[in-house]
């Protein structure tokens, strides 16, 4: 990208702001930020942020160690969740509308992993009920928790999106570019 990719304006924001914003707005109780990369920078840009935010000191093991790194923080305050939500930054199109479907669809289906539905796959956005929090923190490489998400052995609900559009990640600059050309 150039640049830091949380931190790409966004209507008069960031994409990370935007992210957080709509986490805030939505049902979840409360909003943790997995850092890595340029983390103090990062917190450095961002207006009265409400989430909370933990460092990734291992982020270069790929996207799967900030969610072990959040889980795993979680787990050691004792926090008393029943589920994780585990969404990214670059998804700047999931609003808090998306994100309390997902928190509805979890609230009927307690002891189900909740995720969106790409068509072809399942991913992120999506919610993690605690009894999983063992196979979280166990996840390695670079792929968050798509193999877990796409395990056939483990019994998924998704929730699809009418406009496919919401589940857009902001991998490339070309993808940044079109978002701003909307």
């Amino acid at each position: 990208m150039g640049s830091i990719k949380q931190l790409l304006p966004y209507n008069n924001s960031t994409l990370l702001e935007i992210t957080i914003q709509n986490a805030l707005a939505s049902k979840a109780r409360k909003v943790y930020c997995v850092l890595g990369a340029n983390s103090e920078a990062i917190k450095s840009q961002l207006k009265n942020s409400r989430a909370t935010f933990i460092n990734n000191p291992n982020w270069k093991d790929g996207l799967s160690s900030s969610i072990v790194t959040g889980v795993s923080y979680l787990e050691s305050i004792k926090e008393k969740t029943k589920a994780i939500l585990i969404m990214l930054s670059d998804q700047p199109n999931v609003d808090s509308d998306y994100i309390d479907a997902l928190i509805n669809l979890y609230s009927k289906n307690q002891d189900k992993v909740i995720a969106s539905d790409y068509g072809d796959k399942k991913g992120v956005p999506a919610i993690f009920p605690k009894l999983f929090n063992k196979q979280l923190m166990r996840l390695k490489g670079d792929k968050g928790a798509k193999d877990f998400l796409n395990n056939k052995e483990i019994n998924i609900i998704t929730l699809a999106s009418k406009n496919r559009g919401v589940l857009k990640d902001i991998d490339t600059l070309e993808d940044y570019n079109k978002l701003l050309d909307k």
